[in-house]
């Protein structure tokens, strides 16, 4: 279900300041930290390239990596990341130590199936109310995504969280409402108006 994860080779960093930060970016790193499981923080050097590269490929935010340490193999998942806004390359990332048992706070995308047996076929339109969903799951087995099955529905249907099949051990951030995912709109065009008035009033 989830990505395949991969490593990363780091090195410790012992000046953390925003000279040493410049100066690596200068060779082609970029500093990050590893915090998490009750352990203090390690600032780490990472291979510029690499990072981005991985960031580019998609899912960088729910796959877990390995990050080698001079020797010590780390589990992390990536939770915040800074991209120059210029030039587009990565300044930071903060990785969040994880072990088997962590539960994690991610953003999942969500992904529509069955389109054509839905009301959308006869000129429906989807309106997508959210298109990640922010879920606690365990750290190693992040869904890549959420899907949800568009199959005979109607428009005028809205798409709740409660109707779509989550894997084991995902549970959706928000517990306090059945929120929406999508609706299914009418054609802005041929309906008459005072339908359209009284759909608004609900």
């Amino acid at each position: 279900m989830s990505h395949a994860t991969y490593e990363l080779k780091a090195e410790a960093r012992e000046r953390v300041g925003k000279g040493s930060s410049r100066e690596l970016r200068r060779n082609g790193f970029i500093p990050a930290v590893i915090y998490g499981d009750k352990q203090a923080p390690v600032s780490i050097a990472l291979s510029t390239n690499e990072v981005t590269k991985r960031i580019h490929a998609g899912g960088f935010m729910t796959t877990i990596a390995t990050i080698d340490v001079g020797g010590e193999k780390i589990q992390v998942l990536p939770k915040d990341y800074q991209l120059d806004p210029v030039r587009d390359f990565t300044m930071h990332v903060d990785f969040l130590r994880v072990s088997g048992n962590t539960e994690v706070t991610v953003e999942v995308p969500v992904h529509f199936e069955n389109e054509d047996t839905s009301a959308i076929k006869q000129g429906g339109v989807l309106n997508i109310v959210r298109h990640t969903v922010e879920f606690h799951c365990p750290a190693n087995d992040i869904p890549e995504f959420i899907t949800v099955d568009l199959d005979g529905a109607k428009i005028g249907d809205s798409i709740h969280i409660s109707a779509v099949k989550l894997p084991k051990g995902v549970r959706p951030v928000i517990t306090d409402r059945d929120f929406t995912i999508a609706t299914i709109v009418a054609p802005a065009a041929g309906i008459a108006e005072d339908e359209t008035t009284e759909a608004a009033g609900e």
